[in-house]
């Protein structure tokens, strides 16, 4: 399973990793940033996409908006997972699948399905 993060501070891996998941049959990319989000969405073409919302120099919010208004294949599954609960909360009224705060992402119940 394809993992792609945008995330600028806390490493995905050893979050999942940390939580008791068993990431071997993942293949995860993090970014740190979100410069060139499309061509870096459309390159890596994640099964699943995981958004914060606070990370420069586009929004979470801003990115999954132009994300669904592009030609560029949605990912089977989109968590937003700020650590503010209001952002995820955009998040999902613009399409996310689900909104967690980041250091619960190991909860989601998508982990078991690889």
């Amino acid at each position: 399973m394809k993992v792609l993060a945008f995330e600028d501070s806390v490493n995905i891996e050893s979050l999942l990793i940390s939580s008791g998941i068993n990431v071997e049959n993942f293949q995860i990319n993090q970014y740190w940033e979100s410069s060139d989000f499309l061509k870096r969405i459309e390159e890596f073409n994640p099964d699943i996409l995981l958004l914060d919302h606070y990370m420069p120099p586009t929004k979470g919010l801003r990115l999954l908006q132009e994300l669904i208004n592009s030609n560029v294949k949605r990912p089977e599954v989109i968590v937003a997972m700020s650590s503010a609960s209001m952002a995820n909360q955009a998040m999902l009224s613009a399409g996310a699948d689900y909104g967690i705060e980041k250091f619960r992402l190991g909860e989601l119940k998508i982990w078991a399905q690889s």
